[in-house]
């Protein structure tokens, strides 16, 4: 039976299933389970054997191995899954890799800034991400003041308009560079940010 990308599948040559999983019809525990099944195609051999050695090669270069054998940073399931915790080493990389990052934006004209972690959720409805996002990104974090919510940051723009409102100076470009896990988020913003 033909997929729905392809009504015609002879110029797959070789195959490969990568994984399988079940998965309940609709995402209903309820309903029937269902098979999902993970390969890729190729159209000669040649070129799943050069797959398989990539993948292969892959693995021995996994950041997730590497960083463990390194002693780089480690990872806790009670902190989170993907949630990396740096170790000296790594804190100690990461340290000089946001130096010199930040060192290659100063030289292009981008200043640092930093903003809270966090954002009242009349900032994040104001922009459009709450509208677009909120209750599937979203938890509110609740204060002891009537109707307060704050969210955590899913993104810089936002709070980065609201520097560049604060600005005495809005006649030219603002350049922003803020510090993110490893790397800088960049955004750069005219007189048209948020009203």
């Amino acid at each position: 039976m033909p997929g729905p990308a392809y009504s015609q599948h002879g110029f797959i040559k070789a195959i490969k299933l990568t994984n399988i999983a079940g998965a309940y019809w609709r995402g209903d525990e309820k309903n029937k389970m269902l098979t999902r099944i993970y390969g890729v195609t190729f159209p000669s051999n040649k070129e799943l054997e050069e797959y398989n050695i990539m993948m292969e090669e892959a693995k021995k270069r996994d950041h997730r191995k590497i960083g463990k054998e390194l002693e780089l940073f480690t990872f806790s399931e009670k902190v989170g899954q993907g949630l990396p915790m740096w170790l000296p080493k790594g804190a100690m990389l990461r340290q000089r890799l946001e130096n010199f990052l930040q060192k290659a934006q100063l030289e292009i004209g981008y200043v640092p800034v930093i903003t809270p972690h966090i954002g009242n959720i009349n900032l994040y409805k104001t922009s459009g991400h709450y509208e677009k996002y909120g209750a599937d990104s979203f938890q509110a974090i609740k204060t002891p003041h009537e109707g307060e919510e704050f969210f955590l940051k899913p993104m810089n723009c936002p709070h980065h308009c609201e520097i560049y409102k604060a600005s005495l100076n809005r006649t030219k470009t603002c350049r922003y560079a803020m510090p993110s896990l490893v790397l800088f988020t960049v955004t750069s913003r005219r007189a048209n940010c948020m009203a």
